[in-house]
């Protein structure tokens, strides 16, 4: 009698990497997170960040230079097992001089900011803080554009020490990035332009 043939389970990652386009996927203690594209108010405060931190820090234009950063790259903690996508990421040249040439990034970030949403910003807090903390992650933002609100961390150990809240139109200086003055006011979308997240 014939035996059966065995059918291959997918592993974590080859679910992940199956997951259709607009879908993004992670691998957090475990487990397989999915979540759509960000909504416009999300995109919006990635933009300016992008912009105003990385002109400065990544290009070196009205700033020091000296770090690659990057929106949403896929940061493997463990290859194929420990896969976080924060929303930005940042890492001091010296640390990583060569950029590598595939979409997985195997050196722990310098500095993470994640964008919360009302469908993220559990998981943003409860699994990838602790999880930025265990690998060494020195500095971690949490914004929220629909409380418009910056918080500002920085690791002390394996324990996050918060540096700064920040609401509203504050102009603030904060850290990895001192040498940017950040027009908060300019991260949210005006009053009556704002979206609704799910």
């Amino acid at each position: 009698m014939p035996q059966p043939v065995p059918t291959h389970q997918p592993t974590l990652y080859e679910a992940l990497e199956a997951l259709p386009e607009g879908v993004v996927g992670e691998i957090l203690n475990g487990q397989l997170h999915t979540q759509p594209r960000p909504a416009i108010p999300h995109a919006h405060v990635a933009a300016r960040f992008d912009r105003s931190i990385g002109r400065s820090y990544g290009d070196g234009i009205d700033g020091p230079g000296g770090w690659w950063i990057f929106p949403e790259p896929e940061v493997h903690f463990v290859r194929d097992v420990e896969v976080a996508v924060p929303d930005l990421a940042g890492w001091h040249r010296e640390r990583m001089p060569i950029l590598p040439t595939g979409h997985r990034v195997e050196v722990v970030p310098d500095w993470v900011c994640e964008i919360l949403s009302p469908s993220t910003k559990r998981k943003d807090r409860k699994d990838k803080m602790p999880l930025y903390a265990r690998y060494g992650v020195q500095y971690a933002w949490l914004t929220d554009p629909v409380e418009r609100t910056l918080e500002v961390y920085r690791l002390n150990g394996n324990t996050w020490i918060e540096v700064g809240r920040f609401a509203g139109a504050d102009q603030v200086r904060v850290p990895p990035f001192e040498a940017v003055s950040i027009d908060l006011e300019g991260l949210w979308l005006p009053q009556q332009l704002r979206l609704v997240e799910r």
